[in-house]
């Protein structure tokens, strides 16, 4: 959750008081920090798909961190001959992997109140159209405008359709916005460097990022976002987190031996890595509802999934007496899979449901009959953007079958002092909002559909609720 701003206050009054019928315009260049062609270029040349005749300009492009025509249309000529669904599938991965990092919190939290207000909400970019529809889709944008790509028969040729959006001013997008709201007014617009014309045209400009000399329009302050090495106190902060992590272990193994307990041992473990780890790592973590984490116990926790820090976190806010359950990759991490195996946590293959169900069996086990609690994102996976993903419901049946509560705990900013794909970690205050118990008492498989969405219903309220 990005901190307030008075240019923030003042813009999400100006939404709240715009009609219903509104017309919301954001650019790419507005709602990341780098270059989604330079992107997917990259991941091209790891890949090894880069065509010899490419590799030059397409170095330099990664190099350079911008983009222009020649770039986009290098990167159509790429999926010459590919299929539809290849050059998706290869675009979600982009976004998972490296985009999403890139996303401004900022300009995704007004975007956020825009679809509350009820406004017609327009992603537009010069970046061809598969790039930027993963990220349309997660925005929950109502229509995209971007450069356009030949297909024929489900194939893409390798050629531009109409001309590339990418000129000094945004001329070119523009028009092609005009075009697409055919004659209806934009009444918002949101914009970096380079995409004046769509901002001179909306009643409510707001620039995002550095201001031209010439352009008097309201800015909005972001702060730097991924996509760059790490600094020197990112690097120091991550070994002082680790550096508490490998301590605690040893303390906790002396303990648990002394003890004869390995609970004692995960237990431990878990309260100084969350407590002295998070702190040496300069992340602090406010929680409102603290409560809430010790007054329905056994339950199951729910949790939404941005960062790998998450695990740390749970392990302050929970302190000790529960387990949990991870995907099968989880169990090869250095550190982390050895403490999760001590831990009792469920190791899931999920394209296996037979496995899934024998691996859960110990933890319901656990849950039901010993007392202790679970702790689940309900997710699957870390999401890339600050969007909420679907929600899997074996947390719902696992709650429902022991007879025990759920607890909702809502983690805001947790990708902002960890980004996806990055390994080190940055300062910064994770704010967490524990939901009040969800009795499960009297669901039933036949009502349990309601129950997924009402409690996702809760998370994405807490979640795009401003503070």
């Amino acid at each position: 959750m990005p901190a307030d701003s008075s240019e923030l206050a003042a813009r999400r009054a100006a939404i709240r008081a715009a009609p219903a019928d509104s017309v919301a315009v954001v650019d790419e260049t507005a709602l990341l920090a780098t270059s989604a062609v330079a992107a997917h270029a990259g991941e091209a040349l790891r890949a090894g798909r880069t065509a010899w005749r490419a590799l030059p300009g397409d170095v330099a492009l990664i190099a350079s961190g911008g983009d222009d025509e020649d770039a986009v249309r290098r990167l159509v000529a790429s999926w010459a001959g590919h299929g539809e669904d290849a050059v998706a599938r290869r675009a979600r991965a982009v976004l998972r992997d490296d985009l999403g990092a890139a996303v401004r919190p900022e300009t995704w939290a007004l975007v956020a109140e825009h679809r509350r207000a009820g406004h017609h909400v327009v992603l537009c970019g010069h970046a061809p159209r598969p790039v930027l529809a993963p990220l349309a889709e997660d925005l929950g944008a109502d229509e995209l405008v971007a450069t356009e790509v030949v297909v024929r028969d489900r194939v893409l040729t390798g050629e531009v359709e109409g001309p590339v959006l990418l000129d000094d001013a945004g001329k070119e997008k523009a028009q092609a916005v005009a075009a697409a709201l055919a004659g209806r007014p934009a009444a918002f617009a949101y914009a970096g460097g380079g995409a004046e014309a769509l901002l001179t045209a909306a009643e409510h400009p707001m620039l995002v990022g550095p201001a031209p000399d010439d352009l008097d329009v309201p800015v909005l302050p972001v702060a730097p976002r991924g996509g760059t090495l790490a600094t020197p106190g990112d690097v120091l902060r991550t070994a002082g987190f680790y550096g508490a992590f490998l301590g605690a272990a040893g303390t906790a193994a002396a303990v648990g031996l002394a003890r004869g307990s390995r609970r004692h041992m995960v237990d431990l473990a878990c309260s100084v890595t969350g407590d002295l780890g998070l702190a040496l790592a300069g992340i602090d973590v406010e929680v409102t509802g603290a409560e809430h984490l010790w007054s329905a116990r056994p339950c199951v926790f729910v949790f939404n999934h941005q960062s790998k820090i998450d695990v740390a976190l749970l392990m302050k806010l929970l302190r000790g007496g529960f387990t949990g359950v991870a995907k099968a990759e989880a169990a090869s991490i250095p550190l982390w899979g050895a403490m999760f195996s001590l831990a009792g946590v469920a190791f899931v293959d999920r394209g296996n449901t037979a496995q899934a169900r024998e691996a859960l069996e110990p933890a319901v086990r656990k849950l039901r009959d010993e007392g202790w609690s679970l702790a689940i994102a309900p997710e699957g996976t870390r999401s890339p953007t600050p969007r909420l993903g679907r929600f899997k419901k074996g947390a719902f049946h696992i709650a429902m079958q022991a007879g025990v509560p759920m607890v909702p705990i809502v983690i805001h900013d947790a990708g902002e002092v960890m980004w996806r794909g990055h390994q080190t970690l940055r300062g910064g205050t994770v704010h967490v909002d524990v939901l009040p118990p969800v009795d499960t008492s009297t669901w039933t498989l036949a009502t349990m559909n309601d129950h997924v969405e009402d409690v996702r219903a809760r998370f994405v309220e807490a979640l795009e609720g401003a503070r």
